[in-house]
């Protein structure tokens, strides 16, 4: 092959790496991103009351309860090291919690 076909080639392959690269980094910061995206019951796909607080069944109490969510997908009840507070958020932040 000649010398400057294979810099031209390489050339191009090192851009739509470098571009690849990019692209995959703004997917992940833009998925990733709070302050992008909704918050509380919408960034988790909750069914809200008209405050925008989420309708979930609360597994400690087993009630209804309406109660707004942060960020990281703990209600405002949540009780760090209780077994089931801890089940729950992880099910808001899956999109498996019990809602009404």
């Amino acid at each position: 092959m000649d010398d400057r076909f294979e810099r031209a080639i390489r050339r191009q392959l090192r851009r739509a790496g470098r571009q690849f690269e990019a692209a995959k980094r703004a997917y992940a910061e833009g998925r990733d991103d709070p302050a992008g995206a909704a918050s509380g019951a919408a960034r988790y796909d909750l069914p809200a009351d008209e405050e925008g607080r989420a309708r979930i069944v609360c597994r400690r109490h087993a009630e209804r309860r309406a109660i707004s969510v942060d960020d990281a997908g703990r209600p405002a009840c949540f009780e760090s090291g209780h077994p089931d507070c801890e089940g729950c958020a992880e099910d808001v932040r899956d999109g498996v919690v019990e809602t009404w």
